[in-house]
């Protein structure tokens, strides 16, 4: 080998070598002094480095053993410095895995249970924005929260997006790219844009899909507009159209009949 060659080689295991000193000298968990400006950080938890955007710790509780990948940006309230009240905002369980760069916005209340696992690139938001006002711009109306809920050993996949007022139950899938808003039962498939149930748990007979006896989500109807499974949306409840961009999205098809897997991710 060449002197260059070695000379290369040996920068190139120094760099890895001080790279990896610094992702775990950087990390964040409940013995570091970034962890103690959390309201809970559970013991065995930690959020990976390099960060993301990080504020309202005070209003965070993270579970015991959750892993929070990197670049996950994780916020309660507007920005730093703001009093949110006494009570927490955003609330991930234990034993969960946030994929790296997810987002997890939160400014009234976003509860995730336990046993949570996410792909990359997730977007969960309890806040939109509105347009009741036709001439004043959009980003200058005050948007409006809806609490959000996903239940305890649910998976949701590469890309997906959760709007305000969505409420997940248990156990639940979440196909990637799927943009999600309503209520969901437990045990429920969600797919698409906008997002619907393409497969339930039935006991005994398996995961079917709606037209084979598996259930639609329960959802308000408004009378004169029946075939809108999660209510229609007006110009002051927008969700689902202003959502902050996180990429090209492409909803996932139908799955095929049942002895075939969904695709979630």
């Amino acid at each position: 080998m060449s002197l260059r060659g070695v000379v290369r080689r040996a920068v190139g295991s120094l760099i890895h070598r001080l790279w990896a000193a610094a992702r775990a000298a950087g990390t964040i968990s409940p013995a570091s002094p970034a962890g103690y400006r959390f309201r809970r950080l559970g013991e065995g938890a930690c959020l990976s480095f390099p960060v993301g955007a990080i504020f309202g710790e005070a209003w965070v509780e993270i579970g015991d053993h959750t892993l929070i990948g990197e670049r996950v940006s994780i916020s309660a309230g507007m920005g730093p410095g703001v009093d949110l009240g006494p009570n927490s905002i955003v609330r991930i369980g234990g034993s969960c895995s946030i994929g790296r760069g997810s987002h997890i916005v939160g400014h009234q209340s976003i509860d995730i249970g336990d046993h949570v696992f996410t792909g990359p690139y997730v977007y969960i938001t309890d806040q939109n924005h509105v347009y009741d006002d036709p001439e004043m711009p959009i980003g200058r109306q005050w948007p409006r929260n809806n609490p959000v809920s996903i239940g305890s050993g649910s998976w949701l996949g590469t890309g997906a997006i959760i709007l305000p007022g969505t409420r997940i139950g248990r156990q639940c899938v979440v196909a990637g790219g799927a943009v999600v808003r309503g209520e969901f039962p437990d045990h429920s498939v969600i797919a698409g844009i906008p997002a619907k149930v393409v497969r339930h748990y039935v006991p005994g007979e398996g995961w079917l899909p709606p037209h084979l006896g598996g259930a639609e989500p329960p959802g308000p109807e408004t009378p004169g507009d029946p075939k809108t499974p999660h209510g229609p949306e007006t110009p002051g409840d927008p969700e689902g159209e202003t959502a902050e961009p996180t990429g090209a999205l492409a909803g996932p098809a139908v799955p095929p009949p049942p002895a075939d897997p969904v695709h979630t991710a």
